[in-house]
């Protein structure tokens, strides 16, 4: 590999952006970052294959984007548990087996979102990562949702795509149509490139700050008082997901009870508010229970995502638990905005 291994050295500064493009495709930040290790694992065992007809970026795109394709074959599409049954009732049933491998998960910005000097082309990035655009893309076919992330998402040409994916153009315009009729009957990538979202205002601020407040005291009034009528509440990796506020008042009252004395951390998850709970633990202090994923409408919450999987503060450089309580008001570096 004598001739590869200057530029070899330098594959690990690829890491951020690969990561971001195989999050999109799979939809588990855990598979993206074991696709992205194989990637680099396959470009310097095999670099002498590198013929400089394309650049070493390029040339680990196309690495990456043939791991994905084979971490999806045979693997049922991810969702989010709205996506695939209906409301659950009544509330206080039993919640049911888990299922793991089936569900999106939240990712930290810090690691699927590459560093965009025009604030613009960030905010594109960051809605690109949201979870409603995450399931969409999930019910495209692996090449029709390459096409559209490198297309809508990264800005690639036709051409460059082409070349990636050892296509035509026409294919790839194909393709890409087929993509954006698709995402816009989900109610997100309205037919074309994605528009820039709005930066939070200080009333949204405001909104999370009341949130984490009635959230710790466990306030359930307060809480509820923030929700939309019709707000929707999940907890992957279960089936069983609520829509209303009654409905969510009750769950929270009864078998979601546990979850009072926890302490919120605010984190920059998926562009979105979010927050790294932790619950009470018996033998003192408090330990990794889920990352809370919020969308808001209107002045209001309208859907609390619980990932209850304690692996996930640890991706955001979290401890593995906490001793004193954690600061209660959402600080500006957890604040999704301009990056």
């Amino acid at each position: 590999m004598g001739e590869v291994e200057p530029w070899a050295a330098g594959l690990a500064g690829h890491r951020r952006e690969l990561t971001g493009y195989c999050y999109r495709m799979l939809g588990s930040v855990f598979d993206a970052e074991d696709a992205v290790q194989e990637t680099l694992l396959r470009a310097w065992r095999h670099g002498d294959s590198f013929d400089g007809r394309s650049s070493p970026r390029t040339w680990l795109y196309r690495i990456a984007h043939n791991v994905c394709v084979d971490l999806l074959r045979g693997n049922g599409r991810r969702a989010l548990p709205m996506d695939v049954g209906d409301p659950s009732a009544p509330v206080a049933a039993a919640m049911g087996e888990p299922v793991p491998g089936r569900w999106v998960s939240p990712a930290p910005d810090g690691s699927v979102l590459a560093d965009a000097a025009d604030p613009a082309e960030a905010a594109v990035a960051r809605e690109s990562v949201r979870l409603a655009f995450l399931t969409a893309l999930q019910l495209l076919p692996p090449r029709q949702r390459a096409v559209l992330i490198l297309r809508d998402v990264l800005r690639w040409t036709a051409e460059e795509v082409a070349d990636l994916l050892g296509t035509s153009v026409p294919a790839v315009t194909s393709a890409l149509q087929r993509a954006r009729a698709t995402t816009r009957r989900t109610g997100v990538g309205a037919g074309g490139p994605m528009a820039p979202p709005a930066d939070l205002d200080p009333a949204h601020h405001d909104l999370l700050d009341r949130y984490v407040r009635s959230f710790e005291r466990y306030d359930i009034d307060a809480l509820v008082a923030l929700l939309r009528e019709d707000a929707v509440h999940t907890i992957p990796p279960y089936r069983m997901w609520l829509r209303g506020r009654a409905d969510i008042a009750a769950w929270m009252r009864g078998p979601g009870a546990g979850c009072a004395g926890s302490r919120l951390v605010p984190v920059a998850a998926n562009g979105a508010p979010a927050f790294a709970q932790y619950r009470p633990d018996p033998a003192g202090g408090w330990r990794p229970f889920s990352v809370q994923v919020l969308a808001l409408a209107g002045g209001t919450v309208a859907g609390i995502h619980y990932f209850l999987d304690p692996r996930l503060p640890g991706r955001f450089g979290l401890p593995a638990r906490l001793s004193r309580a954690a600061p209660g008001r959402l600080s500006r570096a957890g604040r999704p905005g301009r990056r």
